[in-house]
Order: C-alpha cells, then sequence, then structure tokens
C-alpha cells in the first residue's frame, strides 16, 4: 500500500507541527465510509442525504497511521465546528488523502462542494421520476402475475 508523509512547521500552530503518515485504505473501507454517513430513498435508491464532512473526517482518519506524539488530530478535532482545525490544514490532509486512496476529481469535487441547494433540487426531479416509474413497474408487473396465475 502507497503512503505519504506532510512534514508541518509551526504555521498551522505549534501543536500541529511534525510528521503526519497517511496510508491508502481498502476500497471494502472507502465504500463502507461512504455507506455510513449516505442515506438512500428506499424506494428509488437515490441519495437523500450524505454527511460530507464526516466521510471526509473519516477517510483522513482511516488513512492517518502516524502524527506527532502530542497526537493533536483525532475524529472530534477533525469533525468540530468550534475547535476542529483550520480550513487550510484541512484541506492539505484532504488532498493527500484522496490522491492516496484513488478518489477522483469529481468525487472529490462531489465531496467538498458548498451547494446543498443544487444537490436538493436535482434529487426531488430524479425521485419522483423514479417514484413515478417504480409504481408504474411495480403495477404491471403484478397484472402480469395475475395474468399468468388465471391463465394457468
Amino acid at each position: 500500500m502507497q503512503s505519504r508523509t506532510i512534514e508541518l512547521d509551526d504555521r498551522f500552530g505549534k501543536e500541529y507541527a511534525g510528521t503526519y503518515v497517511f496510508t491508502e485504505i481498502t476500497w471494502a473501507k472507502r465504500s463502507r465510509i461512504i455507506q455510513k454517513h449516505t442515506k438512500y430513498h428506499p424506494l428509488s435508491g437515490q441519495v437523500v442525504n450524505s454527511d460530507f464532512v464526516a466521510i471526509q473526517a473519516e477517510t483522513i482518519w482511516a488513512s492517518l497511521k502516524e502524527q506527532p506524539a502530542n497526537k493533536p488530530i483525532n475524529m472530534e478535532k477533525l469533525l468540530s465546528e468550534e475547535d476542529g482545525i483550520t480550513v487550510e490544514l484541512g484541506e492539505l490532509f484532504a488532498k493527500a488523502v484522496n490522491g492516496l486512496c484513488g478518489i477522483t476529481r469529481d468525487e472529490e469535487r462531489f465531496l467538498s462542494e458548498q451547494s446543498e441547494e443544487a444537490r436538493r433540487t436535482q434529487r426531488s426531479q430524479c425521485s419522483d421520476c423514479a417514484k413515478n416509474s417504480g409504481g408504474h413497474q411495480t403495477s404491471s408487473q403484478n397484472n402480469q402475475l395475475k395474468q399468468s396465475r388465471s391463465s394457468s
């Protein structure tokens, strides 16, 4: 498995200075992280909601194998909105991990996308189409079953 080492000076704060080693995670681990933080519509299978911050934080955490002795990084620090790491440090870690774990540019854009409104609009249109077509298929499948039973 590949690894990436990042040497930080004190530009993010003295507590973060030191060596960080990230290693590639498996496809199964990455898939489980995404599944854990994503909700799907039960009928259409469309994504209803994803916690992109949690997905990225858990991916960073799973990939982090070594850090300075004072252990400045933990899940709480990665997820905290009040006492978390800076945007620049988070982006540095995310780029390293995304490159290691084979996350494509499209997936990276998806994970870091800021506009929730655009996704809501696309989801609701797709969900309505899927619901309608899914309902129609179910009706026609039931009719076919009834017809085949009555002709038997």
